[in-house]
């Protein structure tokens, strides 16, 4: 149970391929923008006309898969130890998960989405009532369930392979199913090369665009014109912004800009929903939902194959490859934030807390943008919205009362969603090029932070941005393939979990009644609080010898055993199977604060080492199995060795 403390290792393979590779298509892209696009282009209407099926039955099934993994018996596996518990509190994840997933999209689009479809609907009369409904479905599909599927399956397999099973925190993880160890070859590295292009490309294009809306917003408040060298001074200041965040690492940069960032949305939210049409606003909230969800199957499936329209291609198509091509960054972020929580609660959270959030959002800005179009009459937001989407929100919010505060609150969370997107985008490339590893050093943070920025600015002033984004997205389609394999992997990996779990349920405490003479000593066991000392003591006089017994008799059989002592504090029994799955069983001592009642004015933050008691915890493969042995005679520590040993014979046994 000792922690890796050696210090994180680059990954040359995956980082100078990487670089190399990203300078070579970022020449192309902006020494010869037009021709670059013209290629991305054709790929991309190939990957349209002759994949659009795919995409839309790939997402229905991963939408399916997440539902299926969080509501089945699956969902009470725990993405690490069986005794870990999550890094941060509900607030702060939900945060952190809402600013690496969309909630710049939401800035740029929560307005100006709804509006489009309002004005060009696929199938109702363009700038009617059924129009407004169908823009609002619409909407709610596109930004709905089924992106933060995709996001969230991508999560499921990196964290469940890196924190249960101890494979590293990178894409090439998601291939282990299929190919084994051979994960750490040249598979591997091409795979982690892949995600690490497709984020840091990704990232860039989403600067290079969302300055636009920056420049946009400060133009409104300041009248500063909006120009290529007003933008890149944006490129260059949101991208400083985002070394400092990410050289300060995720508990304090990331946490923190992603809290503020909530905040500031729910504040933005509250004053669009009270200064808007209050009542219509919750009335359209309940009603886009109950038809969002009574559509869901046939929107899922729909490809409008009868009606012979491009609109698919430019909408719906469009946004699958677009999640797509950033669920490797963001699958990735959200599996580092999550370690620690059940599937039940991960799939809960990822999947229903955000979208309902996003979902929110789009009506009382989409709703209140449609009513002011249709009922009084601002024409003029549409037309804007048609002619310059990044002036679209702040377009909208001149409508309301304080509107210049309201643009400067916006001008700032689209400051701040940038830089959570940067900063969480370098760490995500970061530990892609360290082996998984967050603890790597300054200057590789600094470099990918400064080299998104970098990228984005060449792009920017080349004219090179239209073409990385469609590349962007067609290369979605390789990765769709990849991630359909790697989700059948999970699938069968977590049956194996279940199948383990079954076999370990057991009242462990019972099994301590045969380690004591009779009843005094059984209850003196449960009532007294033995110091460290005693512990190690119990390890160094009960559980050693107990190893040592049932090891000799286990080698004795032609068994191969290794006993490893980490340190005085864990002992490990382990029993080596080849290519079938390893017996381990240790004995791990963990330090506990005595209850209140021993000592009343204990503090549990900063506890002296008189007010803590120590137990020694039984750990398997799966985790902390939450109960004590302290106290049990050396028989009674063999028989639950071999207890265990038994059960996990008959797991194996289920597996063949």
């Amino acid at each position: 149970m000792t922690e890796n403390t050696a210090p994180a290792k680059l990954n040359p393979p995956v980082f100078y391929s990487a670089a190399g590779l990203i300078v070579i298509i970022l020449a192309f892209a902006a020494l010869a923008p037009t021709t670059a696009d013209a290629w991305f282009q054709a790929i991309q209407s190939a990957i349209i006309t002759n994949a659009s099926w795919f995409y839309v039955l790939a997402v229905a099934v991963i939408l399916l898969s997440v539902l299926y993994l969080g509501f089945s018996r699956m969902g009470t596996i725990k993405l690490g130890p069986d005794h870990s518990e999550p890094d941060y509190s509900r607030v702060t994840w939900f945060s952190m998960l809402f600013s690496a997933g969309m909630g710049i999209g939401l800035m740029f689009f929560g307005v100006a989405e709804p509006v489009m479809h309002f004005l060009a609907p696929p199938v109702a009369e363009a700038g009617s009532v059924d129009a407004a409904r169908e823009a609002m479905k619409i909407t709610f599909f596109h930004w709905g369930l089924h992106a933060w599927a995709i996001y969230a399956i991508v999560a499921l397999i990196l964290a469940f392979f890196a924190y249960r099973h101890g494979l590293p925190l990178t894409l090439r993880s998601a291939l282990y199913p299929m190919i084994g160890d051979r994960i750490y070859g040249p598979i591997g590295h091409v795979v982690d090369v892949f995600a690490v292009i497709g984020t840091v490309f990704g990232v860039a294009t989403s600067l290079g665009y969302g300055v636009t809306q920056i420049n946009a917003g400060i133009n409104y408040l300041f009248d500063i014109p909006v120009s290529d060298t007003v933008q890149v001074v944006l490129i260059i200041g949101v991208t400083l912004l985002a070394v400092i965040s990410v050289t300060t690492g995720l508990d304090k940069g990331i946490r923190r800009l992603s809290e503020l960032n909530m905040i500031l949305a729910v504040l933005l939210l509250v004053f669009v929903l009270l200064l808007g049409p209050t009542v219509f606003l919750l009335q359209a909230f309940v009603q886009n939902t109950g038809a969002y969800v009574s559509e869901i199957v046939g929107n899922t499936f729909n490809l409008f194959a009868y009606e012979k329209t491009d609109w698919i291609g430019g909408w719906t198509v469009f946004y699958w490859g677009w999640w797509l091509s950033w669920a490797p960054f963001v699958g990735l972020f959200i599996a580092r934030v999550s370690r620690g929580r059940t599937i039940r609660e991960f799939v809960l959270g990822v999947l229903l807390v955000p979208a309902g959030f996003t979902l929110m959002w789009m009506t009382f800005f989409g709703n209140s943008a449609i009513e002011l179009i249709l009922n009084q009459g601002v024409t003029s937001l549409g037309e804007l919205v048609q002619n310059d989407v990044p002036i679209a929100l702040f377009a909208f919010l001149e409508q309301f009362p304080w509107s210049s505060f309201l643009s400067v609150v916006a001008t700032l969370m689209v400051v701040v969603f940038f830089v959570t997107s940067s900063d969480s985008g370098s760490m995500v490339v970061d530990m892609l090029c360290s082996n998984g590893r967050d603890d790597t050093p300054v200057w590789q943070r600094i470099f990918w932070a400064s080299g998104e920025g970098l990228v984005a600015i060449i792009l920017l002033l080349a004219g090179g941005l239209g073409a990385l984004q469609t590349m962007t997205i067609a290369s979605a389609l390789p990765f769709t393939i990849i991630l359909m394999i790697a989700t059948y992997g999970l699938i069968r990996a977590l049956r194996v979990d279940v199948h383990k779990k079954d076999t370990l349920q057991n009242n462990y405490l019972t099994a301590s009644s045969s380690s004591n003479k009779n009843w005094r000593e059984r209850l003196h066991n449960i009532i007294d609080f033995p110091s460290k000392s005693v512990g190690q003591r119990f390890l160094l006089q009960v559980v050693q010898p107990a190893f040592d017994d049932v090891a000799e008799e286990m080698r004795s059989s032609g068994l191969t055993v290794n006993l490893e002592i980490d340190d005085k504090d864990n002992k490990t029994f382990r029993v080596i199977h080849g290519d079938e799955i390893d017996f381990i069983y240790q004995v791990h001592l963990a330090s506990h604060i005595q209850p209140a009642f021993i000592h009343a004015d204990a503090d549990t933050t900063d506890a002296p080492e008189e007010q803590k008691y120590y137990r020694a915890e039984v750990h398997l493969r799966e985790g902390g199995q939450d109960y004590d042995i302290l106290g049990w005679s050396r028989d009674a520590v063999i028989g639950d060795i071999i207890d265990h040993y038994h059960k996990h014979m008959h797991f194996l046994h289920v597996l063949r």
